[in-house]
């Protein structure tokens, strides 16, 4: 199934206009279109923000009972749609559906003054669904039914994150290879690489991933399911408050992690730290990288090499009170992993998080 790309990642939240305000003063996006009352939306209100090539949409309800409302109650802030760039949205819905994949919405055409742009959604693991967007040279702000706006984005200390790299999703135990195959069956993807509970795992907890890749590498989902251990591990602890499977993390590209990093900072998001030991034998198992270690160490970045490159990530702490979705920024310098040499360190970061909720 030909994929163009990432279109957008549509979170239902508690209150859209409080979300947009978050995500403009902590992560550097600019809003740039919105959908409510004013626009003739009587139900829901929804704000576009945009960061280079990533787009998120945070939509909340304006109604009791709603199905929006609803979500936000049983899952809090989360992701809801992840939506793909494609060539003909509805021949993709028809081959999805025709591949077994579950339909949410039809085809169907959005048009205004700026154009025309096709929709179509089927779901996916939990609440989580993929709308394919055809935008047909679409000219608007977003899709028609919005208002562009124009707002400040404070760029003079922007992070400057680039794009999304790879979505995560957490599924219940013994569901992993389920997903795996309907990505293959629905969607033609191949499995990029498979850790076991093995390769992610401490002295309490584990957890097993498969990574499936579209055939440019454009589109990276991996699988997440919990595997038995000790204690309860990030994953059992996300289907908990979750109340169900759904999107864990959304990795946003950098090409300066060190100036993304800083100037998150100075906004106020929070990381998770790393202790100084993986500092001690890191840099030996790495080898030669561009950035200062001294940089890396300040700013608690992790590192990592495979046979094609490195990488560089650091991951937040959780969006919202539950402990459910978080970011990730990460810079490739041509590697292709995910950074399995950090897991050990970043597992150990979060089960001192779930140790802090009593969730461990």
């Amino acid at each position: 199934m030909p994929l163009d790309g990432w279109d957008h990642v549509e979170l239902w939240v508690g209150n859209a206009k409080q979300a947009a305000y978050y995500y403009e003063h902590a992560y550097g996006f600019r809003r740039t279109a919105y959908a409510g009352p004013e626009t003739g939306v009587r139900d829901r209100a929804s704000y576009v923000v945009e960061q280079s090539e990533i787009r998120l949409v945070l939509t909340c309800a304006l109604h009791p009972g709603h199905e929006i409302a609803d979500h936000a109650y049983a899952h809090g802030d989360g992701v809801k749609d992840i939506a793909l760039r494609v060539p003909d949205a509805r021949r993709a819905y028809e081959e999805a559906v025709q591949r077994g994949a579950r339909g949410v919405r039809e085809p169907q055409t959005l048009e205004d003054d700026f154009g025309a742009v096709e929709l179509a959604t089927i779901a996916t693991y939990g609440d989580v669904v993929h709308t394919f967007v055809g935008r047909n040279g679409y000219e608007g702000a977003y899709l028609p039914g919005y208002a562009a706006q124009e707002c400040a984005d404070g760029s003079e200390d922007g992070p400057g994150l680039l794009a999304i790299d790879h979505i995560v999703g957490n599924v219940e135990l013994g569901r992993m290879n389920e997903w795996v195959e309907f990505y293959e069956r629905v969607f033609g993807m191949t499995e990029m690489i498979h850790f076991s509970d093995d390769d992610i795992s401490t002295e309490y907890s584990a957890l097993m991933s498969k990574v499936m890749t579209d055939g440019q590498g454009k589109i990276k989902f991996p699988i997440n399911e919990p595997a038995e251990g000790k204690r309860k591990s990030q994953i059992d602890e996300y289907l908990e408050f979750n109340h169900g499977p759904g999107a864990q993390h959304i990795a946003l590209q950098s090409s300066n992690i060190v100036r993304a990093v800083e100037a998150l900072q100075r906004r106020g998001v929070v990381f998770l730290s790393t202790p100084d030991t993986y500092y001690e034998e890191t840099p030996e198992r790495v080898g030669e990288i561009d950035e200062s270690w001294d940089d890396l160490r300040r700013l608690r970045i992790l590192a990592d090499r495979d046979d094609d490159g490195y990488l560089l990530q650091i991951f937040t702490k959780t969006a919202q009170d539950r402990p459910t979705l978080f970011f990730e920024v990460i810079e490739r310098h041509g590697a292709r992993g995910f950074g399995d040499g950090n897991f050990k360190a970043l597992f150990e970061a979060i089960e001192r998080e779930q140790a802090l909720r009593g969730n461990l």
